[in-house]
């Protein structure tokens, strides 16, 4: 499939899920949900950007809005109401990401006295901070795609209040994230720490202070402690892993950075060596096996995650090539053999799309189960080139 007709279907899938999801029909219930919404922005934008047809621009500002007035407020069957942050009407409106972003789940979170259950957990509401720092990077290409610093603002206000929230420090000293926090940032819901969040956070507020570059002009948010923070959280770590989507989380991660090296944004080069050698790791231990297997053993969304960061591996050996003197070349050298090594596994990426444009096609129930999350993420890996980018 040539880079039109991905675009083509992509842009089908998207028009799908706008009208499903209650984004471009007004009758239609609000079907508001974090992570998948701040990758169909990032849908929209790459669409608007290769058509300049302006509905894509107008889908991806209206769906930014239903986020934030639905997912910055507490939930209408909450015993709270208002913005999450507790500001005014309207002080919340210009500040709607003070308070966080709900991540959307059907079920209200457990009380302060109700035992946890681990199955149940993943049903109830909260706040992940994985799922902001998507947000934070949807409203940063949003900034960039309009030129309204307003977006950027309340991305890195979003990095604020989600680091000062989710950060504690361990009974060694260490500090980390928690990985879920109750809808008012007030609690942890489950005090363990995501693997990979520092990294994902400290690339998603350096490249919120590289777009600051563009306005000058503009008071904005200072992120220099939460920086230096995520970066200690960074160090020694081991990012390896065995599940798709976190395998494809590094890539992206890696291909981000290398963009942000490009624009002496990143200075850390340990660090990005060590994403992209835990990448390497991961997906030739990894595989292709999970190929053969059926639809009922496998998830759309995660492995589209894969087949995104493998896309953006690609997109970092070309940056590398247009930049081969890089830091003396010698960061490009030490590159090549690991970008061959991930490189080889590429043509996983057009198999795993192959697979479930099938699987939509007939429409399983097992594609339907998780429609909303396969729908976006199928179109971002036909057309990833806004989710992609870090300039």
């Amino acid at each position: 499939m040539d880079k039109e007709e991905s675009a083509t279907m992509a842009g089908e899938i998207m028009l799908e899920f706008a009208a499903q999801t209650g984004v471009s029909r007004e009758e239609k219930p609000q079907r508001r949900y974090l992570w998948t919404d701040a990758f169909a922005v990032c849908n929209f934008l790459e669409l608007y950007h290769r058509t300049q047809d302006e509905k894509w621009l107008l889908l991806a500002l209206g769906l930014v809005d239903q986020v934030h007035q639905t997912l910055g407020r507490h939930r209408p069957d909450s015993a709270k109401s208002g913005w999450l942050s507790g500001l005014s009407a309207e002080e919340g409106e210009r500040h709607p990401t003070r308070g966080g972003l709900r991540i959307g789940k059907k079920m209200e979170e457990r009380a302060p006295d109700e035992p946890m259950d681990e199955r149940m957990e993943w049903e109830r509401d909260g706040q992940y901070y994985h799922y902001l720092t998507k947000w934070m990077r949807a409203l940063t290409r949003t900034s960039r795609v309009t030129g309204d610093a307003c977006y950027l603002r309340w991305g890195m206000e979003l990095a604020q209040t989600a680091h000062r929230a989710f950060r504690f420090n361990g009974p060694d000293g260490t500090t980390g994230l928690y990985w879920k926090m109750s809808s008012d940032l007030r609690r942890s819901l489950v005090p363990s720490v995501g693997q990979h969040d520092p990294l994902d956070g400290l690339i998603t507020c350096c490249e919120m202070v590289c777009a600051a570059r563009r306005f000058p002009d503009q008071d904005l948010p200072d992120l220099e402690r939460e920086i230096g923070e995520l970066t200690q959280m960074c160090r020694a770590r081991d990012f390896s892993t065995s599940d798709s989507l976190g395998i494809g989380g590094i890539l992206v991660d890696a291909c981000r950075t290398g963009q942000l090296i490009v624009n002496e944004a990143f200075q850390d080069l340990p660090l990005f060596q060590r994403m992209v050698h835990d990448a390497v790791v991961s997906l030739e231990d990894f595989g292709g096996g999970f190929l053969d297997q059926p639809a009922k053993y496998r998830l759309a969304f995660r492995e589209l995650g894969l087949a995104i960061g493998l896309k953006g591996a690609r997109r970092l050996s070309r940056l590398f090539e247009e930049y081969p003197d890089l830091r003396g070349g010698e960061l490009a050298e030490w590159l090549h053999p690991q970008l061959e090594a991930i490189l080889w596994f590429h043509k996983l990426a057009g198999r795993i799309e192959g697979f479930w444009i099938e699987e939509r096609r007939k429409g399983t129930e097992h594609w339907r189960s998780h429609n909303d999350i396969n729908m976006v993420m199928l179109a971002t890996s036909l057309a990833p080139g806004q989710f992609l980018r870090a300039d």
